[in-house]
């Protein structure tokens, strides 16, 4: 089964479960034992090995997904303490005073996750903490935020040269300036554009549309989860103090931000005399992540401790409410990991890389479109972007295109694996804007969806187009002006049904 159309059965198996049954944990660990079986040829007894050695030992074990848990851990750890210290609920009341509209809210959460460059992960959680309370007394559903969420975080990432994603791209195009490559490939970064496009839209023309207009519906009549399964609420993540100021929450969030650029810049050799770009370029995020942020923990002790806004008791009870508070994305995380780690030692990266290299050769005006479908259906069928762009990139690199159209292509890469990574439910971006909006990861995927498809729909025309024009601001305003019109139309249709029936 190595290297063929099975390698992609397991998460695809987990993926369909997860849809029908509308439970996350046990589809994985289905997809994960089917991976398994695979692997041993059926042999139970071997499978059951695998399963832990080669899988959850294995994937747990790893320096980058280990420093990524400590990041979470420590981000859940700041959240229970401004919570606790009332940052979030001041924040709450002059966003209440400032906002007076549901699209004002919406932008404003947009804002906050534009503001936020630095990482995905860092993204998800501190917008859904500190605006979950403003959207909710704006009566917007916890679909809509955790979508706000999960379509800013990623795009905006992979378009900010400062970014762990863009020393992500940069780390695996090796022989080349893979943050030039980076730079030059962002207007061309169709979905990315596209979907930061249509948030503002949706968001200024009050536009929804499948599964989504339901829960929008349902929250402006007071349900806003429409499951009728609330998620359960860690109550050490909500605020708990009315003396707290909008400084306990705008200071801990601008810390962050800072230590955790110190933090890659460090692991990049910036402190040994090399320059910012090229430190950015050549950190690592998953250790410069959690070393910025546990300094980030100990400036904003003091900073509590000094003002007397927290006693010394209360903050290192935060510790293990911020853990708990993280239990619920960690555990898909490692489920997550596990499966990706046993589908890639079934040789997926392999089966798809083969496809993609014998039908590249002639068909160079239509590469970007095909290489757009493939990182799509790659990092769906994975969950991860990272994983996807890793493959694909040196892949792209290798085919010797014309300048133009390689960076086309490589941005058609990017956005594709941006694209897959938000439809895929086994995605850690997407687990975290979960987490983040504190919505049922089920009803977040089943929701976005839609909206994912619809603009991976334009970008895929827009790049049909790329590869002959090969002019960015043509295919841009091409590609916004089709978005537009899909968008008006369906706002027009979805305007028809009866109003107001929604249950």
């Amino acid at each position: 089964m190595y290297a063929t159309f099975w390698s992609l059965v397991p998460p695809l198996v987990a993926i369909v479960l997860a849809l029908i049954t509308k439970e996350v944990y046990s589809s994985l660990f289905i997809g994960i034992v089917t991976a398994a079986l695979f692997i041993a040829n059926f042999n139970v007894a071997s499978a059951y090995t695998t399963m832990f050695n080669d899988g959850f030992i294995a994937a747990l074990s790893d320096a980058s997904h280990v420093g990524i848990l400590i990041f979470l851990i420590i981000l859940g750890t700041i959240v229970v303490l401004m919570n606790k210290a009332g940052g979030s609920a001041a924040y709450g009341k002059w966003a209440q005073e400032k906002i007076k509209t549901r699209k004002g809210t919406l932008l404003a959460t947009f804002t906050l996750g534009v503001l936020i460059f630095v990482d995905d992960y860092f993204n998800c959680l501190t917008v859904g903490s500190v605006m979950r309370p403003v959207t909710d007394k704006h009566k917007i559903s916890r679909a809509k935020l955790a979508y706000l969420i999960d379509a800013t975080a990623a795009p905006i990432c992979m378009i900010a040269p400062i970014s762990s994603w863009a020393a992500a791209v940069a780390g695996v195009v090796e022989g080349t300036d893979g943050l030039a490559l980076f730079i030059s490939a962002i207007p061309y970064n169709l979905y990315s554009l596209l979907t930061i496009a249509a948030i503002i839209l949706i968001s200024c023309l009050d536009i929804d549309f499948g599964l989504m207009k339901k829960h929008e519906d349902n929250a402006k009549n007071g349900d806003l989860f429409t499951s009728g399964k609330q998620v359960a609420t860690d109550a050490s993540m909500e605020a708990v103090s009315d003396k707290g100021k909008v400084i306990d929450l705008v200071f801990p969030v601008i810390t962050l931000i800072i230590c955790c650029i110190i933090g890659m810049i460090y692991t990049g050799g910036f402190f040994e005399g090399e320059n910012f770009i090229n430190a950015f370029a050549n950190c690592d995020a998953s250790l410069g992540l959690p070393m910025g942020s546990a300094a980030a923990l100990l400036i904003i002790l003091v900073f509590y401790l000094v003002r007397r806004v927290l006693p010394f008791s209360v903050c290192m009870d935060a510790f293990p409410e911020g853990f708990k508070a993280m239990i619920s994305p960690v555990l898909i995380l490692s489920f997550a990991w596990t499966l990706s780690k046993l589908t890639g030692m079934l040789g997926a990266a392999e089966f798809v890389s083969g496809i993609f290299e014998g039908s590249a050769a002639g068909l160079t005006g239509m590469l970007p479109a095909i290489v757009f479908l493939v990182a799509i259906f790659l990092a769906f069928s994975t969950g991860t972007s990272w994983g996807t762009f890793g493959i694909l990139l040196p892949i792209v690199v290798e085919i010797n295109l014309p300048g133009s159209l390689l960076i086309i292509t490589i941005a058609a890469c990017l956005a594709g694996a941006v694209c897959g990574d938000h439809c895929s439910p086994i995605s850690d971006t997407t687990i975290m804007a979960s987490a983040g909006a504190q919505c049922d990861h089920i009803n977040h995927v089943s929701t976005q969806l839609p909206y994912a498809l619809l603009v991976a729909a334009v970008s895929f025309v827009g790049y049909c187009f790329a590869g002959f024009i090969q002019n960015a601001w043509i295919i841009l305003l091409i590609s916004l002006a089709l978005l537009v019109g899909v968008l008006l139309v369906l706002r027009h249709f979805s305007d028809i049904p009866e109003s107001g029936t929604a249950n």
